[in-house]
């Protein structure tokens, strides 16, 4: 008897104070912001075409920021040698009116760790310096043989990055960042803080046939940026329109802004047409469904 009291003056105090607050709302509970994060895109949906006709298409398609994260024959972009191809890259984007806010960095995973090779990662940070490109991925390698040098490499760029205002970063990708335990071994093993995870969940569908949601847990603190992507099955399509596959966004939305992720959210996976304008439409779908979803959770 006790208790069901006790139990029925929790339930009358409880409903008094939801009541307290819904008055001081004007009849409706007060709702957490909606995430402002930053919704950009990544070049891959534009890899068949010029590079100008991708800067064309990021902008037509409603984005204000550009990931350089996929090379090509013709725009190896922070890899690049050439000081002049970089002062033109940095026309092309800023004319556009677009900012630049990642690309890729590489490393020499089966040659020898010496100067040469420190040195060309100090050249891509410096180019992204130039380029005023924060960020610099790298998605790892898949040989075992490989993982210790490539540790190395990362706390390396880490470092150096640190100095030029970079930020160094991995994601899902398989072999050495196949999953979250991976990840969690790279950030213990590169052991800088200037080292975080790019999270994708289309990756982990890929590479692993895992839960995103459940793979992104431990990873909480250590996601600095998240890639839109979503995936059929494991080997299976990445380049499709979101929500078309495994990844349900919304609940890794709602779990990052519960953990106070900041952005920014980078599609890199939609539906590629026989043009870059019918890609440059996908990709503006893609957009809405992203700012509906984010705005949504």
């Amino acid at each position: 008897m006790i208790s069901m009291l006790r139990s029925r003056r929790a339930f009358v105090r409880d409903v008094v104070a939801l009541a307290g607050v819904v008055s001081a709302t004007g009849g409706r509970l007060a709702a957490a912001p909606v995430p402002t994060w930053t919704i950009g895109c990544l070049n891959r949906p534009w890899t068949k075409w010029s590079c100008d006709e991708m800067l064309d298409g990021v902008k037509s398609a409603g984005f204000s920021v550009v990931g350089l994260q996929t090379p090509t024959k013709d725009d190896l972009f922070v890899a690049s040698s050439s000081a002049d191809y970089l002062a033109t890259l940095k026309k092309k984007i800023s004319g556009r009116g677009l900012r630049a806010i990642q690309g890729r960095i590489r490393t020499r995973d089966d040659g020898p760790w010496d100067e040469a090779a420190k040195a060309d990662l100090r050249r891509q940070i410096e180019n992204a310096a130039v380029l005023e490109i924060g960020t610099l991925i790298n998605t790892g390698v898949g040989k075992p043989a490989q993982y210790e040098g490539w540790y190395r490499a990362m706390a390396y760029a880490a470092a150096y990055g640190a100095e030029r205002g970079v930020k160094i970063v991995t994601k899902p990708h398989g072999g050495v960042t196949a999953a979250a335990t991976d990840l969690l071994r790279c950030l213990e093993r590169v052991n800088h803080a200037n080292f975080s995870i790019w999270f994708d969940p289309g990756n982990i569908v890929y590479y692993t046939g895992g839960d995103p949601l459940a793979e992104l847990e431990p990873l909480l603190g250590r996601v600095s940026a998240f890639t839109a992507k979503d995936c059929t099955a494991r080997n299976g399509e990445v380049m499709i329109q979101l929500g078309t596959g495994k990844v349900e966004f919304a609940p890794l939305f709602r779990r990052l802004r519960a953990a106070g992720f900041q952005g920014p959210v980078m599609i890199e996976g939609c539906a590629i047409g026989d043009t870059a304008e019918a890609t440059t439409r996908h990709a503006r779908a893609t957009r809405e469904f992203l700012e509906r979803t984010i705005a949504a959770v």
